[in-house]
């Protein structure tokens, strides 16, 4: 099958609001120039060293116990964080192969393909697949990655005309706004559980409340939180609404090469056993055995659970809960495993770029440059724009360190301690980071990789349209942290 060769991008017409006009000039830039997210994961790399050495830190070096997390030298510091992220990038690996299993399994393909008949136009597809993006990533955020990319794909197969950069675009963009905020934000659960949180971090807590844990009420669940993350979504979608280009700019998956494949929806051809020896894997009966002990075990897991059931929702348990999912919607385990086989592609990018970024993790944390980052900008503070000062902190972080539950062990020891003598309220300084550094995610292509390879993109292709995203809502969340601060007591 042949595939129509791109077409030029027309050039801008009255047509478009400004900020679709905005995203086409953004996307026509880094189609042009910016690299694919291997090359950010490469730039950042050198940048983080160069500005290491600017800032005085030492080139070797290494503290005599091997299990110590300080007093590295930049090359010693990269190599000693190259692998810290291994459990973690597994983990992400998990979830991507899990998540897709799930989203392609008979009964979910069928709910994606009932939501995709929903939108009409190619203005309000990209509006509501915006909305869906965000609605999951606050009940999960691994979900959400899979089930709106595949989503994103069956909408473009119904709408005819829809820009695909900009659907793809949408489909991301919980991840870059109201993930943290969520169920799943790593920093609420963390600093809420103390199986979860460094002694040294809640240590810090303990000193500004008395106690070193700070509940899921006074983070995610603050009314001032829940408004500003609904102010949020607001603003997004609107945003949202505006983005999608005139027919004539637009460019839709067939222009740009890609094919979209069967739709989910449809189902999948039946599988005949070979030999009498494959019906453990035909039968639905060791998927039953097997769904039931794992949700045994989770039932105990989660009763054992220090104060809320929701401190024992990590990335492990998230993990199990959608491989049960998978196995018990696919039905046989023969074709759970043809699902992950699927899937596994999907993961690629994560197991070679999670690595690089474990080096850029140690390149900070393990030296003095976060401290050194961190105290530039307290010196400059004051109880009123310290909201304000870490979420930009926290977002630029972001863009070297994209690991929000990693990231925060980072920030917490001294975000928290300049929170205490500047009077800040601790539970509010866990919101300003989870919206902060989510907006992170709009300027580099890390978190895209999963999304970008189910719909067959670039990062190039959809990052002019995250940047635009960005320049509207990151003003909003700096607006809305600083007033929302003032309503709140200390500690």
């Amino acid at each position: 099958m042949t595939t129509a060769p791109p077409r030029e991008p027309a050039p801008p017409t009255g047509k478009e609001p400004w900020p679709a006009r905005m995203a086409l000039r953004f996307t026509a830039f880094s189609e042009r120039w910016l690299p694919d997210a291997l090359g950010f994961v490469l730039v950042g790399t050198f940048a983080v060293f160069a500005l290491g050495l600017v800032t005085g830190e030492d080139l070797f070096g290494a503290p005599s116990d091997p299990a110590a997390t300080t007093g590295y030298g930049l090359v010693d510091a990269w190599g000693q964080g190259f692998w810290s992220l291994i459990t973690f990038t597994l983990q992400m690996a998990m979830i991507i192969i899990a998540g897709y299993a799930v989203a392609v399994s008979p009964p979910v393909g069928r709910l994606i393909g009932r939501l995709a008949r929903v939108p009409r136009t190619p203005r309000g597809a990209i509006a509501y697949t915006a909305a869906v993006a965000m609605v999951t990533s606050y009940l999960n955020w691994a979900f959400s990655l899979i089930f709106t990319a595949i989503l994103a794909k069956e909408i473009a197969r119904r709408v005819p005309g829809v820009d695909y950069r900009a659907l793809g675009a949408m489909a991301f963009l919980g991840l870059g706004t109201v993930w943290a905020q969520g169920l799943s934000g790593s920093a609420a659960l963390q600093v809420a559980s103390a199986a979860s949180s460094p002694p040294a971090v809640q240590k810090v807590i303990e000193e500004g409340r008395g106690s070193g844990l700070i509940p899921l009420t006074d983070t995610i669940f603050l009314w001032q939180g829940m408004a500003a993350t609904a102010i949020v979504f607001v603003v997004a979608v609107g945003m949202a609404w505006f983005l999608s280009p005139s027919p004539e700019r637009a460019k839709t998956a067939e222009e740009m090469g890609v094919e979209l494949g069967p739709s989910v929806a449809e189902g999948r051809a039946e599988l005949r056993r070979g030999r009498p020896g494959e019906w453990i894997e035909y039968s639905p009966v060791f998927a039953i055995l097997l769904f039931a002990l794992g949700v045994w075990y989770l039932a105990r897991h989660f009763a054992r659970a220090e104060g809320s059931a929701l401190n024992a929702l990590d990335l492990n348990t998230v993990n199990l809960i959608l491989i049960l999912l998978a196995l018990i919607l696919h039905w046989r385990p023969v074709r759970l495993a043809q699902a992950v086989k699927e899937g596994t592609p999907a993961a690629s990018g994560v197991l070679l770029q999670f690595p690089l970024y474990g080096g850029i993790f140690g390149m900070i944390a393990f030296t003095g440059l976060s401290k050194t980052i961190a105290g530039w900008l307290v010196s400059v503070s004051n109880e009123f724009f310290y909201p304000a000062l870490i979420a930009i902190y926290s977002c630029v972080l972001g863009v070297f360190v994209p690991s929000g539950g990693s990231k925060w062990v980072i920030e917490a020891p001294y975000v928290l301690d300049a929170a205490n003598q500047l009077q800040v309220n601790q539970g509010w300084v866990v919101v300003v980071y989870d919206l902060g550094e989510a907006s992170a995610n709009l300027l580099q292509p890390f978190w895209m990789l999963p999304t970008l390879t189910i719909l067959g993109l670039k990062a190039r292709d959809i990052m002019g349209y995250t940047f635009a995203m960005f320049l509207v809502c990151f003003p909003v969340v700096l607006i809305l942290v600083t007033l929302f601060a003032r309503t709140l007591p200390f500690p």
